[in-house]
């Protein structure tokens, strides 16, 4: 069965839609690619799927739960990193893993997933004063604090520049190594093809093309 299933996915917001008629599903274990320019419907979309916007039409399902009425199974089993994630200025790395680990019946153990993310000699550091490589390996770790499934990463590598956004990357492969179903945002065709396994590309609210990187390049 696959971890995600979305059938006829609609979603507005007064007369403007959003979200128009998107299916597809991601195999467990797969890093599957959303992919498409800004406003097209992404992050709506795996917003739906996550349980933190309720479509107006359609189906999600995700490990065969519903997000909307199984909102706390699924938070258990869904680690999400989101396009406009902030901490509080003050917070040190070290209070914002323990907070997030606090938040799951089975957390990971957060001290070697800082260890893997380079984060250990952060983890007094605020916020604030991390780069925008560090706040995005803490977002990753946050994500996976508590021992997720499915991760949902939503255009993770914006704003990087070229050593960190292959740093990420690699990031994203070990993830992906450790059992983990990987869902990616990105509107970097070259992210798509270098990480992911099968993309579906949203324009406009609707999905224009799903195939592997290398079809999609070819077709």
């Amino acid at each position: 069965m696959p971890i995600i299933e979305v059938d006829g996915l609609r979603k507005a917001y007064g007369n403007r839609t959003v979200v128009d008629g998107v299916s597809f599903t991601v195999g467990e274990g797969e890093i599957f690619g959303i992919l498409g320019p800004n406003g097209a419907g992404k992050t709506t979309t795996v917003e739906c799927v996550a349980g933190l916007r309720v479509p107006d039409a359609g189906t999600v399902r995700v490990a065969g739960l519903d997000p909307r009425t199984d909102r706390d199974e699924v938070r258990q089993i869904l680690g999400m990193q989101l396009q406009e994630s902030e901490l509080q200025a003050k917070l040190t790395v070290r209070e914002a893993l323990e907070l997030y680990s606090a938040f799951y019946r089975r957390p990971a153990d957060w001290r070697p997933l800082a260890e893997r993310l380079g984060l250990t000699a952060h983890l007094r550091s605020r916020f604030a004063s991390l780069s925008g490589g560090q706040k995005q390996r803490l977002f990753i770790a946050l994500a996976l604090v508590g021992s997720p499934r499915l991760v949902v990463l939503d255009e993770l590598t914006t704003g990087l520049d070229p050593r960190g956004r292959r740093d990420t990357w690699a990031l994203i492969e070990e993830v992906r190594a450790s059992g983990v179903t990987v869902l990616l945002v990105t509107h970097f065709m070259e992210e798509a093809q270098h990480l992911c396994d099968r993309v579906a590309v949203i324009d406009a609210g609707r999905v224009a093309a799903l195939d592997t990187p290398s079809g999609l390049v070819s077709g």
